[in-house]
């Protein structure tokens, strides 16, 4: 689906299908340089289970125009506009790393609007090293190798999907390095930026649950420690033998959680 929001069109994966408003909904988003194909597996799994799946690229993202936003709460409100705009009016939230502390701001700001919220291979707050905030200012391919090797956890790096077919850190350099120039720098300055997400938790009302990787070394499941204490209703899911990009290591774990959390809230 392609819609003009803002000046340029907006790109949301839909599974090809026209929104059904009438259905419950579920908005994806993605995490830091990447855009909405990571979903497209969990996407295609609520489409036949009924669902009305949103899965947008943020601006400049994927198929998106636009600039890239600069805050976590300006991707928020430009979430909550697109879904103004396609018609939904309330939802639930499933965000990875970055997005998940977009879905958080979302909720807590915008809580008539949201059934659940799930946050992805999460920590709050999420500070970004220095040498990565260095290399992608420059748009140096390192930010793009660091990101991959660290994505990982170490088993994984070296293969072992259990959905076969698929290079795991390959595909996952290829869409950081197809990514538009300044978008993975405009997304971890976001990140490192975003302080507030403690308070932010404190506010949100709706079922809430935290999938994490035991053997994640970008948020590690320590760093959600405040986070976890701060959400009135949240569940914790940590997921054996997976690091933080978990839509891929523990696909199968992942979708048992989520549609867990969906069932609980239609």
């Amino acid at each position: 689906m392609r819609i003009e929001l803002d000046g340029f069109t907006a790109y949301c994966y839909t599974g090809s299908r026209a929104t059904d408003v009438t259905r419950p909904a579920i908005v994806m988003l993605h995490g830091a340089g990447m855009d909405h194909t990571v979903w497209t597996l969990v996407a295609r799994h609520f489409l036949r289970h009924g669902r009305t799946v949103i899965a947008p690229d943020f601006p400049a993202h994927g198929r998106s125009g636009g600039s890239p936003l600069q805050s976590v709460p300006e991707m928020a409100d430009w979430v909550m506009r697109l879904l103004g705009a396609i018609g939904v009016s309330r939802a639930a939230f499933f965000g990875h790393s970055l997005g998940s502390l977009v879905a958080l701001d979302a909720v807590s700001r915008y809580p008539d609007r949201a059934r659940a919220l799930a946050m992805v291979g999460t920590a709050v707050p999420m500070p970004v090293s220095d040498a990565l905030l260095s290399a992608a200012g420059a748009n140096d391919h390192a930010a793009f190798e660091m990101l991959t090797q660290f994505g990982y956890s170490k088993r994984h790096a070296f293969g072992g999907n259990s959905n076969p077919g698929v290079w795991m850190t390959g595909a996952t350099m290829r869409l950081f390095e197809r990514s538009k120039p300044g978008s993975l720098f405009a997304d971890l300055s976001a990140c490192n930026a975003f302080t507030d997400g403690i308070e932010r938790a404190a506010h949100v009302s709706c079922p809430s649950l935290l999938v994490l990787g035991a053997e994640d070394r970008l948020t590690p499941v320590k760093a959600s420690t405040a986070l976890r204490a701060a959400l009135p209703r949240a569940e914790t899911r940590i997921l054996a033998g997976a690091g933080h990009t978990l839509m891929v290591e523990a696909p199968n774990a992942l979708l048992d959680a989520l549609s867990a959390l969906d069932r609980s809230c239609a």
